[in-house]
């Protein structure tokens, strides 16, 4: 087997575990959660916050599907979460619609990730979308950073924060466990950093966007904008 295929198939193997763990802490978090849980655009109820995951990880199996097919993906808008339309869109789903979401947009994901070819997956690519990265590091994005930042987000939230540490220490175990390439990892420990900063553990905040950093020097960007690091002045 060449190189690049071997890269290829633990690449594939790795991402499907990160996919994996996010989609089970959906399930968790439904599991735990009221059916008719109130929300609003500044505390998401978890049928709202799996239905948002499953809306953008979605959007990534279709973006997958037509980079296999040859055509152009479409243009998917940024989003603010506190914006009341935004919020609104999925506020009445239910918890048993949220389960069957959640399973159906993680299923196709990993069913288009085994479909895409391996030059696709590793080869840098102009797409505006991918702002960048390389197609399989948006994978991980949508499918693992994007669902796990919005899981603890809902924790903190619901005055859980401990919860959301104790979950972003558990990506960062697996993410480590499964060989993640270093892009993913530094993904995993910068989830780990803003969860220590709303813990108010600024020391421990700050060694694991350095760990994150080290591994991921893009996540700098992030940074920059992201409210949950501005405790730390970086």
């Amino acid at each position: 087997m060449a190189a690049d295929s071997r890269c290829a198939v633990h690449l594939r193997a790795s991402i499907a575990g990160l996919l994996w763990l996010a989609a089970g802490e959906e399930v968790l978090l439904l599991e735990q959660a009221p059916d008719d849980e109130p929300g609003d655009p500044y505390c998401w109820s978890a049928p709202a916050t799996v239905a948002h995951i499953s809306e953008l990880r979605g959007q990534q199996a279709t973006r997958l599907r037509c980079v296999r097919e040859g055509i152009a993906p479409p243009v998917y808008p940024q989003v603010d979460h506190t914006a009341l339309e935004v919020y609104a869109a999925f506020a009445e789903t239910r918890r048993a619609k949220a389960f069957e979401l959640s399973r159906a947009s993680a299923s196709a994901l990993l069913d288009e990730l085994h479909a895409t070819a391996d030059h696709d997956l590793l080869d840098p690519a102009p797409e505006p979308w991918l702002r960048g990265r390389q197609l399989w590091l948006e994978i991980v994005v949508r499918g693992f950073w994007h669902p796990l930042d919005h899981i603890s987000e809902y924790y903190r939230s619901h005055w859980q924060a401990e919860r959301g540490l104790a979950l972003h220490r558990h990506a960062v175990e697996t993410a480590r466990y499964l060989g993640a390439a270093r892009p993913a990892r530094g993904m995993a420990h910068y989830g780990l950093a803003c969860a220590w900063a709303a813990c108010g553990e600024q020391a421990a905040a700050l060694s694991e966007f350095d760990h994150a950093l080290n591994l991921n020097p893009d996540l700098r960007h992030a940074a920059a904008r992201d409210a949950d690091l501005r405790p730390l002045r970086i």
